[in-house]
């Protein structure tokens, strides 16, 4: 069972110069890539002023980090500068769970969250989301097993209101008791969006009800409970929701879990179907893995018709991610039957009327020797098998980064991570290999890819370091515990985190050196980010902001 995890304009459109600092210029496209301005085109030469620029200069190494990967590309880097590579987490009641904030080094705030956390926080405008259960309960009238997405104020870590979503009531096989929202929540201006442990897409209202009930959604009360209690401030307001079980037929196993991925007015969703609770069966082989959705409405626009459902292993757990290479604008889906897809991004509609994504490209991230022994085919779960991807693809310089993994109740096996050419088209599982790292284990985790250097780990628990360009590998180390979380880059360090809440700081470069190591409070299984010069790192039951104070 897996335990996880507009500002772009419309395409030919104008760009929103307020937020021009969260964009990479490119072939008259734009999108967010990296967080300093680079001018690629003659034709927005004329919309930069010297004023504009003195603006933003302050801005260029220091921004939000607003979705799961901070950008579309995924990429886990962030532009930051002055991070800590020391801090005291502080002394722990292990009754109380409260933290003697005295005993702390470097510590801007802590906020409590549940007994277990996934997916990792994400901060925009001023407000920190994350999720997690319902274990340490901020409202008396709402106790019990539920799934939650909290919100925070950036500077202070005072509690603003929580989204609350009851489980489905099916156990582990579709919602897993005490998992709570696994989704790391993409905020988008006035809305974020989070998939739900019901199996459902929500667009919430960042203010909560503070600005009062917007619709169309106004159901919150019986949403909540069977027992509808009064709605306040703390409360959050859904703005609209598409449940993916009814309206498509998913069987999700045990969770679901993924995060949205916003590009213009659309959402592309990962729909995490899956096998029932034999682990052989697949329920609704026909309903999509990959769907989009209209941002403004959750009106469906189209999915995937690449019948990966009926050739799932597991599950699909893995996020999109998005690309632009020259003219051409791609999703990348790493799917559950252990390919890697890329597709158009506009759904195109079929003579029936349905709508569909286009299949640009797909690659089988498991080499001919995790398929077959002996004429035979490996069976899965095997440790010398093939796996799915449940990692995120990472797109970076035309190519894609992506590692293949297993729900890591199946322990450790072999694993590998795959360099793809981008550029390609049709099955290019042979065509499209710019090289391939087999020393790499299962893996859940989504690489970092900084100054042409990968950084990424296993759910051994190790961190490798290899040439981007030839998968050349130029260290690795083991820290010596298993790993959920995905590395982060900034500052020029690399933060990982471990089973054993033990955080290790290392120096970026082709030479190991290891920085620090840290014992948080309790497991990391959330993926450390950084916006605004604040570190932020979630253990299963605190969320701690670091800065040098």
């Amino acid at each position: 069972m897996t335990k996880k995890n507009t500002n772009n304009p419309p395409e030919g459109g104008t760009p929103n110069l307020s937020n021009m600092q969260n964009y990479t210029l490119t072939n008259d496209k734009i999108y967010m890539n990296t967080f300093r301005i680079k001018i690629l085109h003659p034709t927005y030469c004329s919309l930069i002023t010297v004023h504009f620029l003195l603006f933003h200069c302050s801005l260029c190494f220091s921004a939000d980090w607003p979705m799961w990967g901070r950008t579309p590309t995924r990429n886990m880097v962030a532009n930051e500068s002055n991070l800590p590579a020391s801090f005291n987490p502080g002394k722990i009641d292990r009754v109380t769970e409260k933290v003697d904030f005295s005993t702390t080094k470097n510590v801007k705030w802590i906020a409590k969250l549940g007994s277990q956390s996934y997916g990792n926080p994400t901060i925009s405008g001023g407000k920190v989301f994350i999720g997690t259960n319902n274990e340490s309960p901020r409202n008396p009238l709402h106790k019990g097993d539920r799934g939650l997405v909290m919100c925070f104020d950036e500077k202070t870590g005072n509690f603003l209101w929580q989204s609350i979503t009851p489980k489905l009531g099916a156990g582990k096989v579709s919602d897993w008791e005490y998992l709570g929202i696994c989704s790391s929540p993409a905020t988008d201006g006035n809305r974020t969006y989070v998939i739900t442990n019901r199996c459902e897409v929500i667009a919430l209202d960042v203010e909560g009800l503070k600005n009062g009930n917007d619709g169309p959604f106004k159901s919150e009360e019986s949403y909540i409970s069977n027992t509808p209690v009064k709605l306040t401030e703390s409360d959050a307001d859904i703005i609209w929701r598409y449940d993916m079980r009814e309206e498509l037929g998913i069987f999700p196993h045990n969770i679901t879990s993924s995060s949205v991925l916003i590009v213009g007015d659309k959402l592309y969703v990962t729909t995490s179907n899956g096998q029932d609770w034999s682990h052989v069966n697949i329920p609704s082989p026909k309903s999509p893995c990959l769907i989009v959705l209209d941002k403004n409405t959750g009106k469906l626009l189209g999915e995937e018709n690449s019948g990966i459902g009926f050739r799932l292993f597991h599950c699909n757990w893995s996020s999109p991610s998005y690309g632009i290479l020259k003219n051409t604008n791609l999703v990348f889906f790493g799917a559950g039957d252990g390919y890697c897809y890329a597709y158009d991004p506009q759904p195109v509609k079929s003579d029936d009327n349905f709508a569909f994504l286009k299949e640009i490209w797909k690659y089988n991230c498991n080499p001919p020797e995790y398929l077959q022994k002996d004429d035979k085919p490996i069976k899965y779960p095997s440790p010398k098998g093939p796996s799915e991807i449940i990692a995120t693809p990472v797109f970076y310089k035309n190519r894609v980064y992506v590692a293949t993994g297993q729900d890591p109740e199946h322990g450790q096996g072999m694993g590998m991570l795959s360099c793809i050419d981008a550029s390609k088209s049709g099955d290019v599982s042979k065509t499209g290999t710019i090289w391939n790292y087999k020393g790499l284990h299962r893996s859940i985790s989504t690489v970092a890819i900084y100054d042409d250097l990968v950084y990424a780990t296993d759910y051994t628990g190790r961190l490798h370091c290899l040439d981007a360009n030839s998968g050349k590998l130029y260290w690795m180390h083991d820290t010596e515990s298993n790993i959920w979380s995905s590395p982060l880059v900034t500052d020029n360090k690399v933060y990982v985190g471990n089973e054993d809440g033990v955080l290790t700081i290392y120096k970026t470069g082709k030479t190991l050196n290891v920085l620090n190591t840290i014992e948080m409070n309790a497991s990391i299984y959330s993926s450390p980010v950084a916006a605004n010069s604040v570190l932020y790192i979630a253990t299963q039951t605190h969320l701690y902001a670091v800065e040098k104070l």
